[in-house]
């Protein structure tokens, strides 16, 4: 029994050494920047490359490379040439494929630019990127093969980087998670307006749990990306305005939908600084904003709901949550999801596989589905509530109010917590 003992347990040392050697065995302290252009309409996609480049320092997670903990919308593997063995495996998900689920897709043909950032690889790689559809099917991918040392990857390094200030600075990049706040909207003279709205979004997020108990592990940077005109584009106001990163309302003509197709562009602020997770505060006192996992939080930083808006949205971006409110009557997000399906998010369910999500976490003899009293309400307590992901019926949450769902809600619920903890172990955390 003892020699099993320790046999067992040096077999652990051993993966929990493999682990830790396999950053450095196979890539670069270097980040490998994908500009891809995503193109199509609602019957037929296709997966450009635009550009890779590269520059120095690896901001992002050296723990769990093979695997994510939650799939998202696509997702993007770097896989050794020789071995087929893949070195690095991240998700996402991209404002493209939202736009797939609204009726224009089905008239008209656009494009979307996006980025993702990989550790460079020591040796040749496959770069193979794929989108799937709102039923988890593959939409569309690609395979690129990748030598480290082609002299057409555009080098980076030398660039000035963009006039920036810690926030919140808990230890090395190697240690924590990186999240910078960028500036957009602000003038060169709105820039110390900028420093107090980066300031109060960073303290709001750390105020919320999971964060707050995990501060220690992330840092934060702002961003003073300086634009030529004060506020954002306001289409519905017919006012444009010339800005750092090109954002605008009307997303897919919804009034509130804040976001940016120049997502190249801003990850040309950046260079120079050690970043993985972006918020974006718009100079605006519109209300709105836009959170799309792992690419971008966007949100204004003026009107009085800025602060429970921007941890909202960090939700998506950051914990992969869904939306956990609904509408009466049907907007853009009409075939968002679809009910024969369990959606990827950790948060909404549509009852499919209700196992992998928070049945662990109901009490016991829980009604499904439960009913939403004042008391489940005040208690945030667990259940499976109707209505959520933008459905009156068939789709469920699991509180009766939530920061994923509302702006009175003091907390994200115990679930959405979870789900954020989870993603923030992950990242720091070989498993």
């Amino acid at each position: 029994m003892k020699k099993s003992l320790f046999l067992f347990f040096a077999a652990l040392f051993c993966v929990g050494i493999g682990r830790a050697q396999s950053f450095e065995e196979n890539f670069q302290n270097a980040t490998l920047r994908i500009d891809y252009v995503f193109v199509g309409n609602s019957s037929q996609q296709m997966i450009a490359i635009d550009e890779f480049a590269r520059f120095d320092r690896w901001a992002g997670r050296r723990v769990n490379l093979d695997s994510v903990p939650v799939r998202g919308n696509g997702e993007v593997k770097i896989i050794d040439a020789e071995s087929d063995a893949v070195l690095y495996y991240n998700s996402f998900s991209s404002l493209f494929q939202e736009w797939l689920t609204t009726d224009e897709a089905s008239t008209s043909t656009r494009s979307f630019e996006f980025t993702q950032l990989v550790p460079l690889p020591k040796q040749k790689v496959i770069v193979e990127t794929t989108l799937f559809d709102n039923k988890g099917k593959i939409a569309t991918a690609s395979r690129h093969t990748l030598d480290p040392e082609d002299k057409l990857i555009r080098n980076l390094n030398g660039r000035n980087a963009v006039s920036h200030e810690y926030l919140l600075k808990s230890g090395s990049s190697e240690e924590c998670i990186d999240i910078a706040i960028m500036a957009e909207g602000y003038t060169e003279e709105d820039m110390n307006i900028f420093m107090e709205d980066a300031r109060a979004a960073c303290d709001e997020i750390m105020r919320y749990e999971p964060f707050a108990q995990h501060k220690h592990r992330f840092n934060v940077v702002a961003v003073k990306c300086p634009s030529k005109q004060s506020d954002v584009s306001v289409p519905q106001d017919e006012s444009w305005k010339q800005t750092a990163v090109n954002s605008n309302f009307m997303t897919f003509y919804s009034p509130r939908y804040l976001t940016t197709n120049s997502v190249h562009l801003i990850h040309d602020q950046l260079v120079g600084i050690d970043y993985e997770h972006l918020i974006i505060l718009a100079n605006t006192d519109t209300y709105g904003g836009g959170g799309i996992y792992n690419s971008y939080t966007l949100t204004t930083a003026h009107n009085p709901y800025f602060k429970p808006v921007v941890v909202h949205e960090f939700g998506h971006s950051f914990g992969a949550l869904g939306d956990e409110y609904f509408y009466e009557q049907p907007d853009h997000t009409e075939n968002f999801y679809s009910l024969d399906y369990e959606p990827w998010e950790q948060n909404i369910t549509s009852l499919v596989d209700f196992d992998s999500k928070w049945k662990d976490m109901l009490g016991k003899n829980e009604k499904i589905p439960t009913e939403p009293t004042e008391k489940r309400k005040k208690k945030y307590t667990v259940g499976v509530y109707e209505g959520g992901g933008y459905m009156t019926k068939g789709m469920y949450r699991p509180a009766v109010i939530c920061r994923m769902r509302d702006n009175v809600a003091t907390q994200f619920c115990p679930v959405c917590q979870r789900a954020i903890e989870r993603i923030i172990l992950y990242n720091t955390e070989a498993k």
